[in-house]
């Protein structure tokens, strides 16, 4: 399939945000409340680095399909939230990738680094749960998934 991390990208859009309605929040020790999809948000920034290396900046009209369908499938409220998040985050990790001339490793890295924090800024804020915990916990777990396959493609790059 010629376009498959393209159509990952947008599933993964779509599929988190329907997530996002369905999975109930976890009570932090602190008292707030976390969303555990959080978890798989991580790989949704590494993704569109690959989308992007199949289409380009094209890449900006996958991540509005999958707005687009997310909220017509999933909670408007949590979609609203979420398209302003991934604008915003997106634009930011986009920018990152695009412009650093770095390997890719590297670039992932710091794409997910920047875009990450932003997003889970932007999207808790949207749906009235914004705290720096919750921040905090919703980026390390969006990281998570960033240094690994940061990790992997560095040990490639280094064996090539």
């Amino acid at each position: 399939m010629r376009y498959k991390f393209t159509a990952l990208y947008i599933a993964l859009i779509i599929g988190v945000n329907y997530a996002f309605t369905v999975v109930p929040l976890v009570k932090l020790p602190d008292g707030t409340m976390w969303p555990p999809v959080a978890l798989a948000v991580g790989f949704v920034f590494v993704v569109r680095d690959f989308a992007q290396r199949e289409i380009g900046h094209k890449v900006l009209l996958a991540m509005l399909a999958g707005v687009i369908v997310s909220y017509y499938m999933a909670d408007p409220y949590i979609a609203m939230a979420s398209a302003a998040a991934f604008l915003v985050s997106e634009l930011a990790d986009w920018a990152v990738y695009s412009f650093t001339r770095r390997p890719l490793s590297q670039r992932v890295l710091f794409s997910s680094a920047l875009g990450a924090p932003i997003d889970s800024a932007v999207f808790l804020g949207g749906i009235g749960l914004l705290s720096p915990v919750g921040v905090a916990a919703m980026t390390a777990s969006k990281l998570m998934g960033a240094l690994l396959v940061w990790w992997l493609l560095r040990r490639r790059e280094l064996a090539a």
